[in-house]
């Protein structure tokens, strides 16, 4: 037992505590250069986030130096340095101060102002963020805390995101948006505070020395406000993650209910929206060519129960034109003349390198335009004249049920040429 235990020893490979408290108070202040590298580092995750760039936000992460004063805090409450305590919290003031400032200037001078899926997924915390605070916090204090110090640090600084709510909170005020404001500043806030506990927990169990005597009663009363913190920053986010799983069994309900009763059925859905929030719920699609009246609807609207939907709007949008017959038309007013290259690498037997594509619209567009279709395979190609001599273009061969007759090749290779106009356009039957 003492053997196993002897691999989970905190104290083992400890570095000297004045060394660590020394280290930790080093990087608490911020002025001068660590001003600045903030305020550039909100900067760069503030255009990530705009950009919808996790590269970018990455980076920011790993150059902001926010850990330090909430290290710090943490640190001063285990050791009850109260004056050390006093300068973590102005100092992480005048961080988050800087941090929305700047965050704020940029997003209001900023062109784009769409919300992207990296400034939403920081507008709703739950519990699994005060998990992802308090174990990051663990890591990075234990890391703080040994003679050799690692390379956890960066994996911490990225995991905690203490950056990205900031640069979201700093947008939901430029926009004008305090919902989003609101759900960034706490998120924020559950970061900042599960690592200033956790590095208080490992400071405690670790014996840092007291700085300052405490008698009972005052280190009771620091006690209790540490848990009244607790429940006030985690009840919330358990709200907010019962919340987040009723809308991943909803949507999960509402694909199954539009793969049975619309996609096997062969329906070809070209617009999806889900509304989740709205009262009542709304599922809004439209279809390439399938028309539905009054009727048909309200029955798909009835069959919503059979799959555990309820209090939702079912609703269909269409109008007077025929999607497919538009398309179809529309090829059929492009010219398409096949050039003398074309015909050139038509005729060639070697010297051809094959690079398939992957385009997934394309293949669903195939498959409703030219059902005749059963299987295909298109790539771009190089085409080799002579030995300095190459052509690009793009090759799709097919298998049909039927022989695809000259007006419809002539329509296939139009279609092509529209998804790919800088390319030429190879068309063969395996």
């Amino acid at each position: 037992m003492n053997k196993f235990l002897y691999f989970f020893n905190l104290h083992e490979g400890e570095d000297d505590k004045e060394n660590v408290l020394e280290s930790v108070v080093k990087n608490i202040s911020f002025r001068g250069a660590n001003a600045w590298i903030l305020a550039c580092a909100i900067v760069v995750a503030s255009v990530g986030l705009n950009v919808n760039s996790t590269a970018v936000i990455i980076g920011a992460m790993l150059i902001s130096p926010l850990m330090g004063p909430i290290i710090g805090a943490g640190f001063a409450l285990g050791t009850y340095n109260f004056p050390l305590l006093k300068k973590s919290m102005k100092n992480l003031g005048i961080a988050t101060l800087i941090s929305l400032v700047v965050s704020f200037i940029y997003f209001l001078l900023s062109p784009f102002k769409d919300a992207q899926s990296e400034l939403l997924a920081r507008t709703s915390p739950n519990i699994y963020d005060v998990l992802i605070a308090v174990f990051g916090g663990l890591v990075g204090v234990i890391a703080i805390t040994r003679e050799n110090k690692g390379n956890p640090i960066p994996g911490v600084a990225i995991a905690t995101a203490l950056m990205p709510p900031l640069c979201t909170a700093g947008y939901g005020l430029a926009i004008g948006n305090l919902a989003f404001f609101a759900g960034a500043i706490y998120l924020y806030f559950i970061n900042c505070f599960f690592i200033c506990l956790a590095t208080f927990v490992i400071v405690k169990y670790l014996k840092y020395p007291k700085i300052n005597f405490v008698d009972a009663k005052k280190e009771k009363r620091i006690t209790r406000s540490i848990t009244f913190l607790i429940l006030v920053l985690v009840l919330p986010s358990f709200y907010f993650a019962y919340i987040l799983l009723q809308e991943r069994k909803y949507v999960n309900k509402v694909n199954q209910f539009i793969q049975q009763e619309f996609v096997d059925r062969g329906y070809t859905i070209i617009y999806e929206r889900l509304q989740f929030n709205a009262k009542p719920k709304k599922i809004e699609l439209a279809f390439l060519s399938k028309k539905m009246d009054d009727r048909e609807i309200q029955t798909f609207q009835e069959r919503l129960k059979n799959f555990g939907i309820s209090n939702t709007e079912l609703i269909i949008r269409q109008d007077s034109l025929d999607l497919k017959a538009d398309i179809l038309k529309e090829i059929n007013k492009q010219s398409y003349v096949v050039s003398e290259k074309d015909i050139t690498i038509r005729n060639l037997s070697n010297r051809i390198s094959r690079f398939e594509l992957d385009h997934p619209q394309l293949n669903k567009n195939i498959q409703v335009l030219f059902p005749q279709i059963t299987s295909y395979t298109i790539g771009r190609q190089t085409g080799y004249v002579s030995a300095d001599s190459s052509i690009q273009s793009i090759a799709l061969i097919y298998d049909a049920n039927t022989e695809l007759e000259e007006a419809e090749l002539f329509k296939l290779s139009g279609w092509l040429k529209n998804q790919y106009p800088k390319d030429s356009v190879i068309v063969l039957k395996r």
